[in-house]
């Protein structure tokens, strides 16, 4: 186990009572299992906790934020502000996996920067950190990191819709084909590969990127969007 979190627990802006709750916050399974150590508890069950803790503030936030919208798209933004790829970028910003307890394997295998695990890491983090100090605390933690995120957030952008469905209505409503997608690139190693997909309607032609291919697809849809013409 790292001998001070104390540097990590600065950067999140929290100081745990309990060094045993955060320990095991920041202990994969691969760590646990390589061990061989029975009381040596994985992060599994509180990546659980942590997903319901934040899906119920995030959900508080938006609903007091935005009184006016429906459900749809509340649920849009929920589902946009707590995606994986937005709670890796979290993480990230945290140095979250740089004290990851991991295992040799998972270590090898470049888990430190893959975004599912960082992603799982910061939900088992605000487990911990709700364990620890109650919901205050863990309330605290999430508006610290997503004020900036809910500031932004426009109700009428795009960005909460299904773009990929947005734009095949378009088209369709403009008598043209309806959308192409192809992968024209991957890059990056496979453990945090990047897909690059051109969308084609008509003679447009827009590309999106994304750690998926079905994101990739609807960022290429989004960016058509923006440009589509009737005349397309």
């Amino acid at each position: 186990m790292h001998a001070d979190l104390s540097e990590f627990e600065s950067r999140i802006g929290y100081s745990f009572q309990s060094r045993d709750l955060l320990n095991r916050a920041l202990t994969h399974k691969s760590y646990s299992h390589e061990a061989k150590n029975d009381s040596l508890r994985d992060n599994e069950t509180f990546e659980f906790l942590g997903d319901s803790v934040l899906g119920f503030v995030i959900g508080d936030l938006l609903f007091r934020r935005f009184p006016e919208l429906d459900e749809g798209a509340l649920s849009k933004m929920k589902a946009f502000l707590v995606s994986a790829t937005s709670l890796a970028a979290k993480a990230r910003s945290y140095g979250m996996g740089d004290v990851l307890f991991l295992g040799v394997g998972e270590e090898k295998s470049g888990g430190r920067k893959k975004d599912s695990l960082l992603a799982n890491l910061f939900e088992a983090m605000l487990a911990g950190v709700f364990l620890d100090g109650g919901i205050d605390a863990a309330r605290s933690l999430i508006e610290r990191c997503f004020t900036p995120d809910l500031e932004a957030i426009d109700s009428q952008d795009l960005l909460f819709q299904d773009y990929k469905t947005a734009l095949q209505e378009l088209a369709q409503g403009s008598g043209l084909p309806l959308p192409e997608y192809n992968v024209v690139d991957e890059v990056g190693p496979d453990h945090d590969k990047r897909f690059i997909v051109e969308v084609k309607v008509g003679s447009l032609a827009a590309r999106g990127e994304g750690s998926s291919k079905k994101e990739a697809q609807q960022q290429a849809a989004r960016h058509a969007l923006r440009d589509f013409s009737p005349d397309a």
